[in-house]
């Protein structure tokens, strides 16, 4: 295996130079991609009714062509999944997304075509890796599998030659060959519905085999860690997978999670950052000590971004030549999978220019900011998992709302926590908390001074349990559903309040 892995180390450094190019020259970098994106849609139905034609440079997109959520393009992905060709991107589309970023009722459909499934995910997927190996020359990656935790995928006969599924499931279903070698489980397993069950045969077909790299979203990654320790009767993932090199996440903010993984793993390995959503991979580690993620400028995706502070400011929208760091932005997308303008619900903020490096700060259905607060995703998960650490807690799950209250008197949020091991002290992790909060988000601590208008924070701690069966009763099981973590509305934590009290 160790020629094998020599032979692979070295086919993927030949992608190098291709990602150094469009580092040098991110703005014409992005303005060829927005000129190929409109030269190839030009004859769509959408091309010819925004005249894409006759569109010359940025400054006339913005101006021909409107901004869009999802609802805005529903009805032309409605048309594609009947079946009809050359809608929004040219030739009929034969994988759709189901888009399960944050758990709610309602399914999204998101469109992939075969450029876009192989210039972005595909791509970039392996732009990340060149780059992993790059930076860490003596990893032995290709000795062994990895395990990728991905969700569920399978024709439907209401859309006659149309697979409809997780991003991941799509992916695994059109990955090299050769790429598949190193892949476990196989698609039998990989692709089934019943997450309990896959999860088993995952345990089972892996704890035998010389694992190198695993990937996933945290929260369900650590429950097949679990199952395998308990399968295996081992005390720690280090040994059962002595050669573990690497953990690739992605979906929600790792921070909360880390102390939990080095702890079942019982060993150092890399912990890599990804952001590839349904939409498209936008993003990856490009170092292997700091989370920022490297924004990837030349992989069939054109960016734009708004402004955020709760209110999107279509005014105010820029591309790659303006962003400054710092600002919290919303993101929007046009890809080669024929999505225009479209607002794909996260925001983001640049860490840096030269390169573009971002982070996620969260989404923009999640940011609290009832009485001027201004609290992110990113404000949160970090405040939580530095009370975890200050206070020897392991964390589950949270989520937060807001309690409102008559005009008379201050509000305050409520934070519903399940802990896998609880602080001593509760009322001292909530003040720690509290306190913590305001030391990250300046908006917070001038809201809560004096508690005038802001008082000190609520915590309820949940059952164990409680947001997994918050997740089975809506069919929302599996390695790619994440829990939203803040909400302007109460309906989800009290819901899992009354599971919590069922479960007591």
């Amino acid at each position: 295996m160790h020629f094998i892995n020599e032979i692979a180390k070295f086919y993927f450094s030949t992608r190098v130079p291709a990602i150094e190019y469009f580092l040098s020259r991110p703005a014409e970098t992005q303005q060829q991609t927005l000129a190929h994106l409109l030269h190839r849609a030009r004859h769509t139905v959408y091309g010819r009714e925004y005249g894409f034609a006759d569109i010359e440079n940025y400054r006339q997109f913005a101006a021909q062509v409107p901004i869009h959520d999802y609802d805005g393009l529903k009805p032309f992905f409605q048309r594609m999944m009947q079946g009809e060709a050359d809608i929004l991107w040219p030739g009929r589309i034969q994988w759709f997304a189901k888009s399960s970023g944050t758990t709610n009722d309602v399914s999204k459909f998101i469109p992939l075509s075969r450029e876009g499934l192989h210039q972005s995910h595909i791509k970039t997927g392996k732009d990340f890796l060149s780059i992993y190996l790059k930076n860490n020359p003596s990893s032995r990656f290709f000795t062994g599998k990895g395990i990728v935790m991905g969700g569920a995928g399978n024709t439907n006969a209401e859309y006659p030659g149309i697979f409809i599924g997780d991003v991941s499931a799509i992916l695994m279903k059109n990955l090299d060959t050769w790429i598949q070698y190193f892949r476990e489980p196989s698609l039998d397993v990989a692709l089934m519905a019943k997450w309990e069950e896959k999860l088993d045969r995952i345990a089972s077909v892996t704890m035998q085999q010389n694992v190198t790299n695993i990937s996933g979203v945290p929260s369900w990654t650590l429950l097949l860690l679990k199952k395998v320790l308990e399968k295996t009767g081992k005390d720690q993932i280090s040994d059962v997978w002595p050669h573990l090199e690497l953990y690739c996440h992605g979906g929600v903010g790792f921070a909360p999670y880390r102390k939990q993984f080095e702890e079942i793993i019982g060993r150092q390995v890399f912990y890599q950052n990804v952001y590839n959503a349904s939409e498209g991979f936008f993003a990856w580690q490009d170092t292997l000590d700091s989370d920022d993620m490297l924004l990837h400028l030349d992989n069939g995706v054109f960016y734009e971004f708004m402004p955020f502070d709760g209110n999107l400011k279509t005014r105010d929208v820029v591309n790659i030549e303006d962003v400054r760091p710092g600002v919290n932005y919303a993101m929007l997308i046009s890809t080669n999978s024929g999505l225009w303008r479209y607002q794909i619900g996260d925001t983001i903020e640049f860490t840096s220019i030269q390169p573009h490096r971002i982070k996620i700060t969260g989404r923009t259905r999640q940011y609290i900011n009832v009485w001027g607060e201004e609290v992110t995703v990113n404000n949160t998960d970090n405040a939580i998992s530095g009370c975890c650490a200050e206070m020897d807690a392991k964390l589950a799950e949270y989520t937060v709302a807001p309690i409102y209250t008559d005009s008379c008197s201050a509000g305050r949020h409520e934070w519903a926590i399940e802990f896998s091991r609880p602080p001593a002290d509760i009322d001292l992790f909530a003040k720690a908390l509290d306190q913590k909060l305001q030391s990250i988000n300046s908006d917070y601590a001038a809201k809560r001074s004096g508690s005038l208008i802001l008082q000190a924070l609520t915590l309820v701690p949940l059952a164990p349990g409680t947001f997994y069966r918050w997740m089975d009763r809506r069919n929302r099981l599996g390695s790619q559903c994440k829990i939203p973590r803040l909400s302007n509305e109460r309906k989800m934590i009290d819901e899992l309040k009354d599971i919590s009290r069922m479960i007591c």
